[in-house]
């Protein structure tokens, strides 16, 4: 069969220039990536034989073998796993079948150093031989097929693939080494390697080398071996392993549940953001095995989704070796399993909580998706709630729940909270204004879903979770602690005339105009009904394309103690009601809208009204 040539896919071009190119500290990395590789590779093929014994026959024993050639300057990595087919090597080497390759693209930032990490995060994998090697060459036969094929590459746009005679089972990557490289075709360098990064593989990695064979890893399974006899380092190596990450993790989870249910768990916790933990179809990166045999690291539901940035290995002998994936999202055994993983890690981040500044790194890289928790899980959501931390009007910093009620007033029967965009918007929003007067702390919440979480936590430590738009009526019955309250209202009947002066003006944009205590210093302020969605998750909802799920009345407030609506309610008491002052209104109005981040009707119109007050202050 003749060769055949064909183009990257675009984003396998972008990301091969910025692996080649970038600054890696250490390009040793390439050599764990591809071992790694193989590895999976007969951690799929000895799942497959479980079902069909006869696709792994002739195959010998499971292995990774790697041949360093020092006078050829080459390196070859083969392994005898489930190996590929033409369609395999195209779809796998020349294109990114995984979610989220255009996120990953959009997260480079043309900074090599950092480019490096969030390609790490990605997963660098085979590509990463391109840092070494001038050209690549992979010899592959899968298990079960007659025909063997060669894909080759020098990593610039283009590879070719062609049928190859003779293939063993599995997979052979020769690397044609760069100048700057050759050491990679020494054996120490080989040995040095392997056993920093990869001796934790469960399958023997043998080295041939002018005629000596060494097996040069331990070949064991980490998470069997006593915790005593594991050090930092392995740990860091497996969980780079198991995860393509460059950094250590921020906590490490290994044990063994004994009791109804047995299983081994090693499970990590990273320190950085992974790029796409926010994609929907995102899960915890666990791998389930039976008796140290692989079977799955694809079931959705083996965490929950708010614990998705949990990486690692759940081995257990209770479920049969031949137990299909659909099965598996039926049994018992291992919603079990998920139970107890869970309470683990809920456990371990109460503790790790107590040290702040500690905790502070996870709650960076993490806290956003935990609070997923306090919405989906209904068992955990108050422990959950306990390990979250919110931004308040109480100073800069971080607080719990448990601290802010610790902080409540007297008389004070709810916790209170806003949502927005922006932490400094939100601390300058007017609807705080008379929380502030009366001392009254409120949590500031700024992720997508603190607009959902109290919908689930409706209560904590028994006092109600309310948005500051659902407490007005308690407020009323909290005593003003500043001198906001000294000024007088506007009479009742000029804030009547006043309010239906400028209800004719904004129409049905508009439920209702209504005098407030929640306003101390703005004049005038828009909000949603008690109980209704807040205009920020109307918003929310517009980006997503979903805005008629949450619809909420507008209401426009006006603060009956402020000079300038105590004037205006004045004048429209007493007839006035010109043009002047129905443009004082529409200002009023479109001001109110730009502090809640709605869009103004007519923004040249509201410039000039503003330009023609300024003129009159001017004159």
């Amino acid at each position: 069969m003749s060769e055949e040539k064909m183009q990257f896919q675009a984003e396998v071009g972008k990301i091969l220039d910025i692996v080649v190119n970038a600054l890696y500290s250490d390009t040793d990395i390439f050599l764990r990536e591809l071992v790694s590789n193989a590895s999976d590779a007969c951690d799929k093929l000895r799942y497959a034989a479980i079902m069909k014994p006869d696709i792994a026959k002739g195959g010998g024993e499971f292995k990774i073998d790697i041949t360093p050639d020092k006078d050829a300057h080459t390196l070859t990595v083969a392994d005898n796993g489930i190996g590929m087919n033409k369609q395999d090597l195209i779809k796998d080497l020349g294109s990114i079948g995984r979610s989220g390759s255009a996120e990953f693209l959009n997260n480079l930032t043309g900074d090599k150093q950092k480019d490096a990490t969030i390609i790490g995060q990605f997963g660098v994998g085979f590509y990463s031989a391109f840092m070494v090697a001038e050209k690549v060459e992979v010899r592959s036969r899968k298990a079960g097929e007659e025909e063997g094929w060669l894909w080759t590459s020098t990593g610039k746009g283009a590879f070719t693939v062609a049928e190859e005679k003779d293939v063993p089972r599995g997979t052979q990557i020769t690397l044609y080494l760069k100048p700057d490289a050759y050491q990679y075709a020494e054996a120490a360098e080989v040995r040095r390697i392997v056993r920093q990064f990869s001796d934790h593989i469960s399958f023997p990695v043998v080295m041939h080398y002018m005629g000596e064979t060494e097996t040069v890893n331990i070949a064991g399974a980490l998470w069997t071996r006593n915790k005593a006899e594991i050090t930092a380092a392995q740990y860091n190596d497996f969980y780079r392993h198991i995860s393509h990450a460059f950094d250590d993790p921020w906590d490490i989870l290994h044990y063994k549940a004994e009791g109804t249910i047995e299983y081994t768990a090693l499970m990590f916790i990273p320190t950085k953001t992974p790029f796409d933990i926010f994609q929907p179809n995102r899960n915890a990166q666990i791998k389930l095995y039976i008796n140290r045999v692989f079977i799955t690291d694809q079931i959705p539901d083996i965490l929950p989704n708010y614990l998705r940035f949990v990486q690692g290995v759940i081995d257990t002998k209770e479920l049969p070796l031949n137990v299909s994936r659909e099965m598996l999202q039926k049994t018992p055994v291992l919603a079990k399993i998920k139970t107890g993983v869970v309470r683990r890690v809920l456990n371990e981040l109460k503790k790790r909580s107590e040290n702040e500044q500690e905790y502070a790194v996870f709650w960076d890289a993490f806290g956003a998706v935990l609070k997923e928790g306090i919405f989906e899980d209904a068992v955990n959501r108050e422990e959950i709630a306990g390990l979250c931390r919110f931004y308040s009007t109480n100073g800069d910093g971080l607080t719990t729940l448990d601290d802010y009620v610790s902080r409540m007033k007297d008389g004070q029967k709810s916790i209170y909270y806003i949502t927005g965009d922006d932490l400094t918007v939100l601390r300058n929003n007017p609807q705080l204004e008379g929380f502030a007067a009366r001392g009254v702390e409120v949590l500031l919440l700024v992720d997508p879903i603190d607009e959902f979480w109290p919908q689930g936590l409706t209560q904590y430590k028994e006092k109600t979770i309310k948005a500051v738009n659902a407490g007005a009526k308690e407020l009323e019955t909290l005593a003003v602690t500043d001198d906001s309250g000294k000024a007088e209202k506007a009479p009742q009947s000029d804030l009547d005339a006043l309010t239906k002066f400028i209800k004719d003006i904004v129409g049905d944009e508009v439920k209702e105009v209504r005098p407030t205590e929640r306003l101390t210093k703005s004049p005038v302020a828009l909000s949603t009904g008690d109980g209704e969605a807040s205009i920020h998750l109307e918003r929310l909802m517009k980006q997503h394309n979903q805005p008629s799920l949450y619809v909420s009345n507008r209401y426009f407030d006006i603060n009956p103690r402020h000079p300038l609506i105590k004037k205006l309610a004045a004048k429209v008491a007493a007839g006035d009601t010109s043009d002047t002052n129905k443009a004082l209104v529409q200002v009023l109005f479109d001001q109110a809208k730009i502090i809640e981040g709605e869009p103004i009707k007519d923004p040249a119109a509201f410039s000039q009204r503003v330009t023609d007050f300024m003129m009159l202050s001017v004159n």
